[in-house]
């Protein structure tokens, strides 16, 4: 669909993929009312009002996240069929009538459906359809597009807690998902629907918006070429690469989710209050921000799967760190380098995928590794608390935990590209 040349929307002194990674961003940004960092702040306020206990809830959403989690797998297949633009307004929509669902919830079946709902429509499809939708428009500077599109994450994850915070408590858990649901519908929706185009040609451009390469510019980026071969779902999952680098996509969802929903527990055993919990979430943040612009210009020169290495080392060293976190500063240390690592594989992870197998089929590919991600981190936090049940901490599971990132470090090293003539020789 939308095959046929026309124009951009508007005439821009510069190329218009920059217009289309801002709208991109902002995707990010809106898929926070259906990420755990917001989520997460309406669960008590359910627990009060239904008289739910907190297992209950956590239940329904670790149920709903596992379900939302293999849904997502049709709609990489959606993307690759109707294009980007017509999914994110169709997407954009759906979550904006999900956030108004959630606003009259009476009990736990509506609950179930309204997590399952935010669950695919924000933290699945809303971030999916943007990595899918940029890589289009991008080929040598790649990596530099996607780092401008993250500050969106970034910014949700900043903003929507304490904004949220503030709205329940001014307003209540109602009204803040109404409306959030309304600034989707008459913000973002409109936007994307005028701003956004599939792909470069389709206003008669090309990726990056140079008519041909710059000289010597194919060899400061050897992950790609201008001319990408692309591979359906089918023919990259023949290949070796693909197994390797959906199991190190697994390693990054499963691990942080684990501890960012533990932190307050971790750091209360280890005689530290809740403010040092949360100024270690805001570390993560904080730093992650402009190490993706460090990632982002890396990516573009390097291959990508030393990149990607280097990252799951971070997270040893990371984890190492948060083993003998008993001082403050201890947790300052391990914030910083979780915020390092954080920022290098939100564009590391992000990249691979079209930077390996092409642009044509992206929407299937990313999908299943968006899948695989959803469905980690649903799982991640089960085995830190079934240890702290057990043994009454988590230094145990933490040890364990390391050899996630060992084992994926070792993967990545032996996942460059995959050659396409020699898969279809």
């Amino acid at each position: 669909m939308n095959r046929q040349k026309g124009q951009a929307p508007i005439h821009t002194p510069f190329y218009y993929g920059w217009v289309v990674v801002l709208v991109a961003g902002l995707s990010v940004f809106f898929s926070g009312p259906g990420q755990t960092y917001s989520i997460s702040i309406f669960i008590d306020y359910y627990i009060e009002d239904f008289d739910y206990s907190r297992s209950v809830v956590s239940g329904i959403y670790s149920g709903a996240t596992l379900l939302a989690g293999v849904t997502l797998f049709m709609m990489g297949r959606l993307i690759d069929r109707f294009g980007q633009r017509a999914m994110m307004v169709t997407i954009g929509t759906c979550l904006s009538l999900a956030l108004f669902w959630n606003a009259f919830l009476v009990g736990p079946i509506m609950m179930f459906l309204g997590f399952f709902m935010v669950r695919l429509f924000g933290q699945g499809s809303m971030t999916l359809i943007p990595n899918t939708l940029v890589p289009q428009w991008f080929i040598r500077k790649r990596g530099r597009a996607l780092s401008v599109m993250a500050i969106g994450g970034f910014a949700s994850s900043a903003l929507l807690p304490p904004l949220n915070t503030w709205l329940i408590e001014s307003l209540g858990w109602r009204m803040t998902w109404g409306l959030w649901g309304a600034a989707l519908l008459i913000l973002f929706v409109p936007l994307a629907l005028f701003f956004v185009r599939n792909k470069p040609e389709h206003i008669g451009e090309v990726p990056d918006g140079n008519p041909k390469p710059i000289k010597g510019e194919e060899l400061k980026n050897p992950n790609v070429e201008v001319n990408e071969k692309s591979w359906t779902l089918k023919e990259a999952m023949a290949t070796r690469a693909f197994w390797f680098i959906l199991f190190c996509v697994v390693v990054p969802a499963l691990v942080n989710t684990a501890i960012t929903f533990h932190i307050v527990s971790i750091m209360d055993l280890r005689g530290l209050d809740t403010g040092i919990a949360a100024m270690v979430l805001t570390l993560m943040a904080v730093v992650g921000f402009p190490v993706t612009f460090v990632s982002g210009y890396l990516v573009d020169r390097f291959q990508v799967h030393y990149i990607l290495a280097i990252t799951f080392f971070g997270h040893i060293f990371t984890l190492l760190i948060l083993l003998f976190t008993d001082t403050w500063w201890l947790a300052v240390a391990f914030g910083v380098f979780w915020g390092f690592v954080n920022g290098f594989e939100r564009i590391v992870l992000n990249i691979v995928w079209p930077n390996y197998f092409g642009r044509e089929h992206l929407g299937s590919i990313k999908g299943l590794a968006q899948t695989v991600m959803v469905v980690g981190s649903a799982l991640g936090p089960l085995p830190f608390g079934l240890f702290y049940d057990w043994l009454g901490g988590y230094q145990e599971v933490i040890l364990l935990t390391i050899l996630f990132p060992v084992t994926a470090g070792i993967l990545a090293l032996l996942s460059p590209q995959p050659d396409y003539e020699e898969y279809h020789g």
